[in-house]
């Protein structure tokens, strides 16, 4: 099992790449959150692409924002792991290389979620602070969260 973690812009992004990081968000958001939006939306554009891959698979991946490209302060998007690696820590992994990358490569410490409800525990695990009431975006509870190293 070869195991790598790849960052990278979008004009970096193999045409491979690209397919299996959109095909993991719409297995996960769309298909199996039953949640019909417009994960395309551009802001793939400007942002930096984190992901684990095993085998040449992506199995985890982030999206990376500097600040004022999506909100006024960096934040991390689209964090997804495949079903079938859940509780193998990759969510874990994923958040601390996300954090550690915007810190390297936007020189930032302050970072915002717009997490979902249920990944409260998970993400106050990586010292996110909840900042604000419960909202709905795209019809799924979620609360803003804030890093700040």
């Amino acid at each position: 099992m070869m195991q790598q973690t790849k960052l990278k812009t979008f004009d970096e992004l193999t045409k491979e790449d690209l397919y299996q990081i959109l095909r993991l968000r719409s297995e996960v958001f769309v298909v199996e959150q039953n949640c019909v939006y417009q994960d395309i939306d551009n802001y793939d554009l400007k942002s930096l692409h984190l992901f684990i891959s095993i085998n040449d698979n992506v199995i985890a991946y982030t999206r990376l924002f500097k600040p004022g490209d999506y909100h006024k302060e960096a934040s991390i998007g689209r964090v997804v792991v495949d079903k079938k690696h859940r509780k193998k820590n990759f969510g874990h992994i994923i958040i601390k290389k996300s954090i550690e990358a915007i810190i390297t490569h936007f020189n930032q410490s302050v970072i915002v979620i717009s997490a979902q409800l249920y990944l409260k525990d998970f993400y106050i695990s990586h010292e996110f602070v909840q900042k604000g009431e419960e909202y709905l975006e795209d019809g799924i509870p979620h609360i803003k969260m804030y890093f700040n190293k």
